[in-house]
C-alpha cells in the first residue's frame, strides 16, 4: 500500500495479536494509522525503543533499539552513543518516528509498544536537553490504579506549590496497571529533572508514607504506590502516549483528565482499549497536547 507517498508491503494482517479478544495485526496497523494525528507529535524527535511481538502477546517478545537491517532509507534514524550496551555496541542507530509511514511500518513489524525518552534529538541527530519530567506511578498489590490516582492528585497539588515551582502537570494511564504524570519543562540537562523527581518522590514518601514509596525495594511496595522517579535518567524510556500495551486486551496508554483521576473508584474506569481510545480522541482531541507547547522553568527542589 502507499502511505503518504511511501510504498509499504504489509503482511499477515489476519494474524491474531491478542488471542483473548481476537484483535489482529491488521487492527493494530489500523489503530496506529488512525491515532497517528495525535500520537506523532509525542513521538517526533524522540529516539524510539520498540517492543515487538511477532507471534502476538502470548508468543514472546523482544526489545529493539537498533534499526533493523531492512529499514527503508526514508526512515529517519539517529546515531547515539550507547555506553554499557549489553550487545557491545558503542553506538545505536535509533528509529525516530517522524511520520505516518514510519509508524505504519513499525506496526507491520508487530512493534506493539513504543517507548521514548524524555528528551529529543535536534535536526542533526544530537541529543538535546530533557523537556519532560515524568513520574511513573506503579501500584503494589493489593493497591491498584485507584491508589495511583490518589498519589497523582497529591503530585499535582504539590507541584503547584510555590516552593516546588508552581508547576502544572498532566496525566495519562500507562495502559497497564498505573499512571504517569507529565511535567513539561524548558529543556535542561536530564540530571536536573532526575534530581528534581527524586527529591519530589522522597518528599511525598515522607509526608504520605502509608501510601507512597520512592524506593524499588519489593518488600516495601505491597499496598503502596511506587513513585518511580528513575524514568528521568537519560538512558531510560517511558511508554509513549497512545501506544498499545501487550496485555490480555489491546489497551493503550491514554491521556485522561484530572476530573477522571479524582473521580476514579475502580481500575476499570481508567482502562481503555484501542477502539475506546479512538472514540476518546474523536470527542476530546489530544488531552496531552499542552505538554508539547508548555515550557515551564524547572526550579531547584526545596531542601528537606
Amino acid at each position: 500500500m502507499e502511505v503518504e507517498g511511501r510504498q509499504l508491503v504489509l503482511s499477515n494482517l489476519d494474524k491474531v495479536m491478542y488471542p483473548a479478544t481476537g484483535f489482529t495485526k491488521g487492527e493494530v496497523v489500523d489503530y496506529y494509522a488512525r491515532v497517528a494525528p495525535v500520537m506523532l507529535p509525542h513521538l517526533a524527535g524522540r529516539a524510539a525503543t520498540r517492543k515487538r511481538y511477532p507471534d502476538g502477546v502470548d508468543g514472546g517478545d523482544f526489545f529493539e533499539k537498533n534499526a533493523p537491517r531492512h529499514t527503508p532509507d526514508w526512515v529517519r534514524t539517529a546515531t547515539l552513543d550507547s555506553p554499557g550496551s549489553t550487545k557491545g555496541r558503542s553506538t545505536i542507530d535509533y528509529v525516530v518516528v517522524d511520520g505516518l509511514p514510519t509508524l505504519v511500518w513499525l506496526a507491520n513489524l508487530a512493534a506493539l509498544e513504543l517507548h521514548v525518552p524524555q528528551w529529543r534529538v535536534d535536526a542533526d541527530g544530537a541529543p538535546a536537553g530533557a523537556d519532560l519530567l515524568v513520574l511513573d506511578l506503579d501500584p503494589g498489590a493489593p493497591a491498584d490504579v485507584v491508589q495511583c490516582c490518589q498519589v497523582a492528585v497529591l503530585l499535582r497539588d504539590t507541584l503547584a506549590r510555590p516552593e516546588w515551582g508552581g508547576l502544572e502537570a498532566w496525566v495519562k494511564t500507562s495502559g497497564s496497571k498505573g499512571l504517569q504524570v507529565y511535567v513539561p519543562v524548558a529543556p535542561v540537562p536530564w540530571e536536573r529533572t532526575h534530581a528534581f523527581a527524586h527529591a519530589l518522590a522522597e518528599h511525598l514518601e515522607r509526608v504520605e508514607h502509608e501510601l507512597v514509596v520512592s524506593r524499588m525495594t519489593r518488600s516495601l511496595r505491597p499496598g503502596k504506590v511506587l513513585l518511580d522517579w528513575s524514568q528521568n535518567n537519560g538512558a531510560k524510556t517511558t511508554v509513549a502516549a497512545y501506544s498499545l500495551r501487550a496485555r490480555e486486551r489491546p489497551t493503550a496508554s491514554t491521556p485522561v483528565t484530572w476530573d477522571e483521576v479524582a473521580g476514579c473508584r475502580s481500575a476499570e474506569q481508567l482502562r481503555f482499549t484501542a477502539p475506546e481510545v479512538l472514540d476518546r480522541v474523536e470527542r476530546h482531541g489530544d488531552l496531552l497536547a499542552p505538554v508539547l507547547t508548555q515550557h515551564q522553568r524547572l526550579p531547584e527542589p526545596p531542601t528537606a
